[in-house]
């Protein structure tokens, strides 16, 4: 394959083993052809990968080419096809701890660094392992897809707890808010029901009190009546004796 000239591109930081970039093509090519011609057509590229065999056709449906441009130029990756040896899998260890120890991934529990490390070593995995045995490959394939599509769902089960959670607090605050200003409403009655019984606990007493005095009086003058009737039925009552003692003798 083709590269640069001059410096390399670096290749995307990924654990996954790539091939050399390809040129795919140049927007100086594009302009000068399109100048060149009036009808416009498909450009070819300035250089594509060689026939495919089966594998490779494998792998790039697994593992999708990487593409990117710099400078005007479109550069194509494809993943490597060369089979693993077992310094090919130490070093994938040696780099997996490498990447987690810069990247400061968390040892414990969620981490986007520390998951798409460990996607990108089972992706590499899988290459390895397709490069042997295809059919090996395409079932881990499966496996992984079915991985992610778990992760993806406990994702949004949890996204959707946070929000029921969310939503159970606003609400919670709200009730509370609406809560505290019906307590502040019942402790205005309160107070004003506290009021209006110490009002009319000080008229009753004052009603109770005229009454007690009134009550006295008339006791009073109706003892005062009762002692004149008394003393006026006795003055009689000797009157009368008087008047009929001498009929007896």
């Amino acid at each position: 394959p083709r590269t640069p000239p001059g410096r390399m591109i670096p290749p995307l930081h990924s654990l996954v083993k790539y091939d050399q970039p390809v040129l795919v093509s140049t927007t100086k090519d594009k302009k000068s052809r399109g100048m060149g011609k009036t009808k416009k057509g498909p450009l070819p590229p300035v250089e594509a990968k060689p026939g495919l065999t089966q594998t490779e056709d494998i792998l790039n449906s697994i593992l999708p080419p990487r593409e990117w441009t710099e400078d005007g130029q479109l550069w194509v990756q494809y993943v490597s096809s060369t089979p693993a040896t077992r310094l090919d899998v130490i070093t994938l260890q040696e780099r997996l701890d490498q990447q987690l120890q810069q990247r400061q991934a968390r040892e414990t529990g969620i981490c986007p660094v520390r998951e798409e490390l460990y996607a990108q070593c089972f992706d590499e995995l899988i290459r390895q392992v397709t490069i042997n045995c295809a059919e090996r490959g395409l079932l881990l394939l499966r496996v992984r897809d079915e991985m992610r599509m778990t992760i993806m769902a406990y994702q949004t089960l949890y996204e959707s707890s946070i929000a029921f959670g969310m939503r159970k607090a606003l609400q919670t605050e709200q009730g509370k808010s609406d809560m505290e200003a019906r307590i502040q409403q019942l402790e205005s009655e309160r107070k004003e029901l506290e009021r209006q019984v110490a009002e009319w606990r000080t008229k009753c007493e004052a009603v109770e009190k005229r009454e007690g005095e009134r009550r006295v009086g008339e006791e009073k003058k109706h003892g005062e009546e009762v002692a004149y009737l008394n003393r006026a039925n006795k003055q009689l009552k000797q009157q009368l004796d008087k008047f009929l003692a001498p009929e007896k003798k």
